[in-house]
């Protein structure tokens, strides 16, 4: 029996003593990777990264993708359970209809790996649940971009804010850390806030609808970057010069992104790299050894703006 009491209360956990499946040492895995959807750039220079990377290990690895469903990605993980994977790296589309599965996968005996998005802490806990988070720190996303507009319009802006995939972890926490340095702020007013659920065309439609009833903006704040880049194609439309006429804001810092910086059309980028296969599995190994692993592995993040946008362009995803 393994004593779990207190552990969740540390930033490191062990297979030995918090109950979480192990996992023997081996020199090749066979690992499952449930992919959330394929939609867009970063997902998938993401699915590109974890392929790429198992290839190179000379891993089996069983890729699914939920196509944007949240059902679907239970059963695909569901499928990866009954095929008896090694461990399983999960982007969770939705924080809450992906715990139950995961500990579905635990009480499987199969280690469960969470990257990019996270699950509801309350419904399953990293370090207990499964072994840990890899990804950005989404709060600190959001709050780099209410920063940076606080600092540009000292103080003062009409702001529409384009939100991810309602009930996704980026979504709740790029909103969260941005809306807590807008409220400091009299001066600034969010005058809409909307889900384009991370989609280039959903992102333009909903741009088109809030400018109509919100002619005054004059910033926006889109939580990644295909949002940002139909949002250009609205308000262009509308006979709005994007850079000039409206700043326009977002996260992830793909390569067409960062060339809107440079063309001026994008005033500022928080980047959340999408190339999560070295770290992922190299995570996977320190934790079959034995190795403590931190709940939460947060990778670094650039920004991009007109000062550095045009040297960084060719780093960019």
């Amino acid at each position: 029996m393994f004593l779990a009491v207190g552990l969740t209360l540390s930033a490191f956990t062990l297979a030995a003593d918090t109950g979480l499946p192990k996992l023997a040492v081996k020199a090749k895995y066979k690992i499952g990777f449930a992919q959330t959807e394929s939609n867009n750039p970063w997902r998938i220079a993401q699915t590109k990264s974890m392929q790429d990377e198992a290839k190179k290990l000379g891993w089996q690895l069983v890729y699914t993708d939920a196509a944007g469903s949240a059902a679907k990605q239970v059963a695909d993980v569901r499928s990866m359970i009954a095929q008896k994977v090694d461990a399983i790296f999960l982007a969770p589309r939705e924080e809450k209809p992906l715990a139950p599965v995961i500990l579905e996968a635990k009480k499987a005996g199969i280690p469960v790996f969470l990257i990019d998005r996270n699950v509801d802490q309350s419904l399953a806990k990293a370090g207990t649940d499964y072994v840990t988070f890899i990804g950005s720190n989404f709060i600190e996303e959001g709050k780099r971009v209410g920063e940076w507009i606080a600092k540009k319009t000292n103080g003062k802006a009409n702001i529409i804010e384009l939100e991810g995939t309602t009930g996704s972890s980026p979504a709740n926490d790029r909103k969260t850390g941005f809306d807590n340095v807008i409220k400091k702020y009299p001066g600034m007013k969010i005058l809409a806030s909307q889900t384009g659920d991370f989609a280039r065309d959903k992102g333009r439609q909903v741009m088109e609808t809030l400018l109509q009833a919100h002619p005054e903006v004059n910033v926006v704040y889109a939580h990644n970057d295909e949002m940002a880049i139909g949002a250009i194609a609205a308000l262009e439309a509308a006979g709005k010069k994007p850079g000039k006429d409206v700043l326009v804001l977002s996260i992830d810092g793909g390569k067409e992104a960062v060339q809107l910086v440079v063309d001026g059309k994008i005033a500022y980028v928080v980047e959340c790299n999408p190339k999560f296969g070295p770290k992922a599995y190299s995570t996977l190994k320190d934790y079959a050894a034995g190795k403590k692993i931190p709940a939460k592995i947060i990778n670094p993040d650039r920004e991009f703006h007109a000062g550095n946008a045009k040297q960084l362009l060719n780093t960019a995803y």
